[in-house]
């Protein structure tokens, strides 16, 4: 079965589920900072963005998947980078 996705909101909704055990799963490792939204903006930026024909059972694999420092670590360097710019900006 072939499911074509009309936008980013309906395929969201339809990997939620793998979004929801990836969130266990980090839960139960003491990732609770993490939410779901980081996990997808992370495989946009990091696996999805150069990709073609990418298939619904390659998204799901590719969350459930997720190399879970890799994912840390790039959650807390946006955070840092964002803290900078915000405390750059209030020095202007």
């Amino acid at each position: 079965m072939e499911y074509k996705f009309t936008s980013k909101e309906e395929l969201y909704k339809m990997i939620e589920p793998a979004l929801d055990a990836k969130m266990s799963e980090l839960d139960r490792l003491g990732y609770r900072y993490i939410h779901k939204k980081d996990v997808w903006n992370y495989l946009i930026v990091t696996k999805w963005m150069n990709a073609s024909n990418l298939e619904l059972n390659d998204i799901v694999s590719d969350i459930l998947n997720c190399d879970n420092k890799a994912l840390d670590r790039y959650i807390k360097d946006n955070l840092a980078k964002a803290k900078e710019k915000k405390t750059n900006e209030e020095i202007i």
